[in-house]
């Protein structure tokens, strides 16, 4: 058959998932003999690339390239979705697609003229037909990282595998090392959010669901505020207090939840706290209350027990899917990037989205200067001090509480040494990154931790149209909004076939009902890591279900605010 047939044949079959990669390979050119086919004795197309002599080297064995695939795939523990670097023959593809566990595929090839002569060479549709295959053609590393992140969910698809086409590689090692870090980069981001999601899962929807019983207040949309000033916790706030003192009646005070009690213990009252973690220990930094005249910044995610400490909390929209259906579905919330993974990204994100021209940054150390963890008055002093005796005193447990870190660096520079570990140097290069984006200029004070770069001074904000940090109206009521979600939950249809077909089917609102679940499935699968797809589906909506009928249900009283408990401190690192 000529190349015509197959080339034709091959983009009918990628259209109808990709039409777009349809298009661009519909212009490329067939003709520059990137390829040459070769025959293997069991009398398959086996293409090979030609060197700049003329000499053609091919991807796979010329005895028996589909036994060759098949043991590539073999080596996978799992099956789960896997990478192929480069397109080659297709044979481990299809060796791969032969297994039920493989739940989805993407192929990354680069040359869009190179793959063109691929896909004029033999025929391809059993690999492009199948709802399981991605192919990615000359994606840079934006393009191939957010396929990755958007992509891939850990809780239905199981592990991530990278197979390379290892002579497709050798004649583009530079161009697909690159890709091989973007996924690696990719796959680790997802990782942890991951590990986050199956610890934290279960509390964001039930959180969640009853903060909205409480978020359908009007309130008046806030003013822009041109210079605030932020508390962190980090032990350097202790030097700073004076300086804030200084400059309480010229900023507007935004107080991370973490360094509220050590701002009120110096008989500071800030305008405003926020505070984003799903926790109960959470409730542990406003065992001073919150005072009457401060506003509460509070995701929707958040513990309901915090919520009740504020007369009218003003809620916003963080990155748990189900607080951005809510958003979308019901009230649109304002919306805070908190994939900073600590309060004071969350804080400076708010900042600028209240207007603010100058930002700056108080108790900010993302380090522990000469061995402290925290300002004096948060709440892991009076934590520890609930529970020493003489056989474990107070400077005690605040070593045990560093030394749990598994890798700690002793610095020192300027006339101060400090721990540095990698979670509290992750976010401040993540701060670091997003004050290049802010309106805002933000000015770290100097402490006693690590320095944060913010690059060169901004020029003052241009001020164009005017931000007011407000919600929208709601269209309906809480409980009927409450009730139409549990329903459309329930008309959830059951996975039947491939996971990857069963995706492809779902209309745009079943697919957003779906993500709302997630998180919550990566907890259940904690818990069960053996349930196959369908069943996590089954299992995660069963949960959902059951936590809306138990809120909706007449009331005999209010609801306990359930798991406040003797809780792991651990996690109250993200407070700095």
């Amino acid at each position: 058959m000529d190349e015509r047939y197959f080339f034709e044949r091959n983009l009918l079959a990628l259209a109808s998932s990709d039409p777009e990669l349809a298009r661009r390979l519909t212009k490329s050119i067939t003709t520059q003999g990137r390829y040459k086919n070769l025959l293997s004795r069991t009398g398959e197309t086996v293409p090979a690339l030609v060197d700049n002599s003329g000499a053609a080297h091919p991807l796979h064995s010329l005895m028996d390239p589909r036994r060759e695939g098949k043991r590539l795939v073999e080596t996978l523990r799992g099956g789960g979705f896997i990478v192929f670097l480069g397109l080659g023959g297709g044979f481990a593809v299809e060796a791969a697609l032969e297994r039920s566990d493989v739940t989805g595929i993407a192929i990354v090839e680069y040359d869009i003229d190179a793959c063109a002569e691929l896909l004029a060479s033999k025929e391809y549709i059993k690999i492009f037909g199948d709802p399981r295959v991605h192919l990615l053609v000359d994606p840079d590393e934006k393009e191939l990282r957010d396929f990755i992140l958007q992509t891939y969910q850990p809780a239905l698809f199981g592990g991530i595998s990278v197979l390379p086409l290892r002579t497709r590689l050798e004649w583009a090692e530079a161009t697909f090392n690159r890709a091989t870090e973007t996924i690696r980069s990719a796959i680790d981001a997802i990782s942890d959010d991951y590990s986050v999601q199956a610890y934290f899962g279960k509390r964001w929807f039930s959180n969640t669901i009853r903060n909205v019983r409480v978020a359908d207040r009007i309130q008046e949309p806030l003013a822009p505020i041109r210079n605030i000033a932020i508390t962190a916790a980090g032990p350097s706030l202790d030097d700073q207090i004076g300086l804030l003192k200084e400059k309480r009646s010229s900023h507007y005070l935004l107080a991370t939840d973490t360094s509220l009690p050590a701002l009120l213990a110096q008989d500071l009252q800030p305008d405003a706290v926020i505070s984003i973690d799903c926790q109960h220990i959470s409730y542990y930094h406003f065992m001073r209350g919150i005072p009457k005249n401060t506003t509460l910044f509070l995701d929707l995610a958040s513990p309901p027990l915090v919520a009740s400490q504020a007369p009218q909390p003003r809620f916003f929209s963080g990155g748990h899917p189900l607080t951005r259906y809510v958003s979308q579905h019901w009230r649109p919330f304002p919306q805070i990037d908190t994939s900073g993974g600590n309060v004071t990204y969350a804080a400076v994100v708010l900042a600028d989205l209240l207007g603010a021209e100058r930002i700056e940054l108080y108790g900010a150390d993302f380090s522990y200067p000469q061995g402290s963890s925290y300002a004096r008055e948060t709440y892991i002093h009076t934590y520890f001090q609930k529970f020493q005796n003489r056989f474990l005193p107070l400077e005690t447990e605040f070593i045990q509480f560093l030394f749990r870190n598994e890798s700690l660096d002793r610095v020192f520079s300027r006339g101060f040494w400090r721990y540095e570990t990698k979670p509290l140097e992750g976010y401040r290069k993540k701060l670091e990154r997003l004050s290049q984006t802010l309106g805002a200029q933000l000015v770290p004070i100097p402490g006693r931790g690590h320095p944060i770069d913010v690059g060169l001074v901004k020029p003052p904000r241009i001020r164009g149209a005017i931000p007011l940090f407000s919600s929208g109206r709601s269209n309906s009521t809480s409980d009927d909004f409450l009730r139409g979600y549990r329903e459309r939950l329930g008309e959830l249809t059951p996975l039947q076939g491939s996971l990857a077909s069963y995706l492809s089917k779902l209309d745009g609102e079943s697919r957003d009902l779906l993500m709302t679940l997630l998180p919550t499935a990566a907890a259940l699968k904690k818990k069960n890591p053996h349930l196959t797809p369908g069943e996590t589906i089954e299992a995660v909506k069963a949960f959902g279900i059951a936590e809306l009928d138990r809120l909706l249900k007449p009331s005999q009283g209010p609801i306990a605010d359930e798991g406040f408990i003797h809780a792991n401190i651990g996690a109250g690192a993200v407070g700095q």
